[in-house]
């Protein structure tokens, strides 16, 4: 069996300065990556196609990529770098959503829901927000929306589908547990399965108070019962310290689960690398 020490580490899921939230450039984020030990990195900028141009998207797009290709030529022989983009919330917008991926060769697409529609990122939600209507509603509708969301198609990796139960026990101290909606989570989960698009382990949770993974190892373990083939793993580093947070133990998880890879891609190809 393959131990930890030999996989090489793979993070899909990392944020530059040019998403809103992120705090270092790419050059500087590809040298401390290297230094980590990091074979791949993917850097996938934010872009909320619900916001893009109200909100700067349009321009953040452009730059990440161009920012990405450099650093992409500084480290080349020395660290792989993928050209990625988390694309929040695309089926709100689906015909801008196709012209934001049409405009450069990403090797990965991300695809996550960080609201619903019309209202903020839950991230700013008040408590009131949460209890009005009660949480379990927003939850129902949340995965309803990832589900809308694959039946869109045109993304690659299903990101952090529980990303609201960080905040709800970040700020609320409210514990959520993907079993309570397990006819929804299913749904999502033998959509994304019969689609052949990647779940994420998403260890950006790490470094909240929740800590932990976005899904729990059970959900993963779920996936792969329903017929789930491509894991894909990812630090959400918005700091260039924090890349490969993680890493290891979403190797473990899915192995766990019962897979024997984790996917990078490459050309929006999914590249199986062994774990087991």
């Amino acid at each position: 069996m393959i131990t930890l020490n030999d996989i090489p580490l793979i993070d899909m899921h990392t944020h530059t300065d040019n998403s809103q939230d992120g705090h270092h450039s790419a050059m500087y984020m590809a040298e401390k990556a290297e230094e980590k030990g990091v074979r791949t990195l993917a850097f996938t900028d934010h872009c909320e196609v619900d916001y893009y141009y109200s909100r700067g998207f349009a321009r953040r797009t452009v730059q990440s990529f161009f920012e990405i290709s450099k650093a992409r030529l500084a480290f080349a022989g020395r660290l792989e770098i993928l050209r990625g983009i988390e694309l929040a919330q695309p089926h709100y917008v689906p015909e801008l959503a196709e012209q934001i991926l049409a405009a450069q060769p990403y090797d990965v697409v991300i695809g996550s829901i960080h609201n619903l529609r019309g209202r903020e990122d839950f991230y700013d939600w008040t408590k009131e927000e949460y209890e009005n209507p009660p949480y379990e509603d927003t939850m129902n509708a949340y995965f309803d929306e990832i589900i809308a969301m694959i039946e869109w198609g045109n993304i690659d990796v299903v990101a952090h589908i529980t990303y609201p139960f960080r905040y709800l026990y970040n700020i609320y101290g409210i514990t959520e547990d993907a079993a309570r909606y397990r006819d929804k989570v299913d749904a999502l989960l033998e959509l994304c399965a019969k689609k052949d698009k990647a779940l994420e382990i998403n260890m950006g949770g790490l470094k909240y108070p929740i800590h932990a993974p976005s899904p729990d190892p059970q959900t993963v373990k779920r996936f792969h019962e329903l017929g789930g083939k491509l894991i894909s793993v990812g630090s959400d580093s918005h700091y260039a310290e924090r890349i490969g947070n993680g890493i290891p133990e979403a190797y473990e998880i899915a192995r766990e689960a019962g897979f024997k890879s984790v996917v990078k891609f490459v050309n929006r190809q999914p590249v199986e690398v062994p774990i087991v």
